[in-house]
């Protein structure tokens, strides 16, 4: 089953002809309050030096299955999380997952509390205007979620008009919500949109479509409830302070990681669509 909703979800992507939503669980995504001031690398500053001379690289996260999560013994592991710690290898440095509120996101990274935002972030407008981002390394969408014995009463953009949904507060669940004038309330997480209509509080959610293969239906934590349509498809990044070298030592990581199958391997292994990356 968890097999056919994957495929499922991979061909509702592909027939998503809505405009690019905004992340993160996804989403990422985003909102800005401006253009980035204190977190702005100076050209004649080094991100990367500054990294490796601390030591550590600090990646903002939150808990979004199956990008960046935590395993039984508390240690954050899923796509991005794997990834993130294979470059820091790569730099030669300790990672420390920093979970954050994915709307104060840009304050986070602008005061130096994360070197990079790593979590399923959309490349919306607004962030690679206010961060340094890496290319694409994951494809998405934004999908409904309802209860399942109601799904066959929403199956089209105009039957969502009188539910009320749940929403990630800073991501693209909540530009989706927004575009359609749909009726929202905003939670800290993914997860607690999740909850929001597992409790009844909340007639529908949207969320990332590879949180919903890790999270909704048969075998899952949420087996009453169900996807129906996409509203829109969207690519991942990774954000870093404006003006950083470390978006382009990221892009060369993921070239790398894709020439020798890493990338691909543990996209297969977390049931992540990984984005094609051009050599």
């Amino acid at each position: 089953m968890k097999k056919f909703m994957a495929l499922m979800l991979a061909v509702l992507m592909l027939l998503s002809m809505a405009a690019c939503g905004s992340s993160g669980s996804a989403g990422d995504d985003e909102e800005t309050t401006g253009a980035v001031t204190e977190g702005t690398v100076d050209a004649e500053e080094s991100d990367m030096a500054y990294v490796k001379e601390k030591g550590t690289l600090l990646v903002g996260i939150t808990d979004f299955a199956p990008m960046d999560y935590q395993d039984e013994n508390g240690e954050w592991i899923g796509f991005d999380a794997d990834m993130a710690r294979a470059f820091a290898e790569r730099l030669g440095v300790e990672i420390e997952f920093v979970q954050i509120e994915w709307d104060n996101k840009l304050m986070e990274i602008e005061g130096k509390t994360v070197d990079c935002l790593w979590n399923g972030m959309t490349l919306t407008e607004d962030v690679t205007e206010a961060l340094s981002c890496s290319n694409a390394y994951c494809n998405n969408a934004q999908i409904v979620i309802v209860p399942s014995e109601e799904a066959d009463q929403y199956q089209t953009q105009e039957s969502l008009s009188d539910l009320s949904f749940a929403v990630e507060s800073g991501s693209a669940g909540k530009d989706a919500a927004e575009s359609l004038g749909l009726s929202y309330t905003e939670v800290t997480s993914q997860a607690d949109a999740l909850m929001e209509v597992a409790a009844g509080t909340s007639d529908a959610a949207i969320i990332d479509s590879l949180m919903a293969a890790a999270m909704v239906g048969e075998g899952t934590s949420y087996e009453d409830l169900t996807y129906t349509i996409g509203l829109s498809e969207e690519e991942y990044g990774v954000g870093f302070r404006k003006g950083s070298d470390l978006a382009e030592e990221l892009n060369q990581f993921f070239k790398e990681a894709y020439e020798d199958g890493s990338l691909m391997e543990c996209a297969e292994k977390y049931g992540v669509q990984a984005a094609i990356i051009e050599q």
